[in-house]
């Protein structure tokens, strides 16, 4: 069992950054993918950015790459989402998620822990 606690959101203007934490508790952490996903109101929730549990590979949707960097400090079970030039399409809740596998997904369904999530407001 892995409990996920996300933090950081907040509202910020257009072009703005926030960095976004998730601190983990319970299993080992190292043995997991972590992703981050998000939800605007009356959307789906979409991949966002995900790195597989060494750090050595990161995927980014098309839409923050460039923007949007993802890491994870497997010692201090905690995992980052640094964002910057924020837009205000942004603007959703961010979960942080993880995968008891190490294959890379992007589909939020083939996750199995998941964070309260937390609020980006991007103002224009």
């Amino acid at each position: 069992q892995v409990q996920l606690v996300e933090s950081g959101g907040g509202l910020v203007q257009a072009g703005g950054s926030l960095r976004l934490s998730c601190a983990a508790s319970g299993r080992s952490f190292v043995n997991y993918v972590v992703g981050w996903f998000r939800q605007a109101p009356g959307k789906e929730r979409e991949f966002v950015a995900i790195i597989t549990w060494s750090g050595s590979s990161k995927y980014y949707a098309d839409s923050v790459k460039g923007r949007l960097t993802i890491s994870r400090d497997n010692g201090k079970k905690m995992a980052y989402l640094q964002m910057n030039s924020l837009k205000p399409e942004d603007t959703a809740v961010y979960y942080c998620a993880a995968r008891s596998s190490q294959d890379y997904s992007e589909n939020p369904y083939e996750y199995d822990y998941w964070g309260q999530g937390t609020q980006v407001t991007v103002s224009s």
